[in-house]
């Protein structure tokens, strides 16, 4: 892929602390013109350099509360600063400049972005981890994957909403 790529990332964790919880979960959008795909690092795949390399054609990466969450607990989990290697733009405060408040999924239901995984948010995404990871429900696992994708493929459209360069 070309370079200048963007990147939209969403991490999923088992909780809240970088320093007690599980990274389990970095999904990656990269967009190159209206070229996109996503790639998901979990289990053996999820390392600082398997991170690196999925980023290196990147400058620009947006997340949603990335600042606050995502980046930091990648940061703690695999060592790498995505925010001093990429040009970050977290789209949550350009939601905030503009009225919107919330989570991602409120802000995509306030701006009509559709969603196919239902009945999914950050609980439920560690409870879906958890069955997995215990009891190797495959199925489980699926949903996780398929609700990451949606979340960074989602990101694209909010970009997009909010004029986002």
């Amino acid at each position: 892929m070309a370079q200048n790529a963007r990147a939209y990332i969403d991490i999923e964790t088992t909780g809240f602390s970088p320093r007690d919880d599980e990274l389990t979960v970095v999904g990656v959008c990269l967009e190159q013109g209206s070229h996109r795909s996503v790639i998901q690092l979990y289990e053996e795949t999820l390392s600082r350099a398997a991170l690196v390399d999925v980023l290196s054609p990147c400058t620009a990466l947006y997340s949603y509360n990335g600042t606050c969450f995502d980046l930091p607990f990648i940061r703690a989990k695999l060592r790498v600063d995505l925010a001093a290697s990429h040009a970050h733009y977290d789209l949550m405060h350009n939601c905030h400049r503009c009225g919107l408040y919330g989570g991602l999924k409120v802000v995509e239901r306030r701006l009509r972005i559709p969603r196919k995984v239902k009945g999914v948010d950050g609980f439920m995404a560690v409870r879906l981890w958890l069955d997995y990871s215990e009891n190797g429900n495959r199925q489980a696992l699926r949903k996780l994957l398929r609700y990451n994708a949606e979340d960074v493929r989602n990101l694209i459209h909010l970009r997009n909403r909010l004029g986002v360069d």
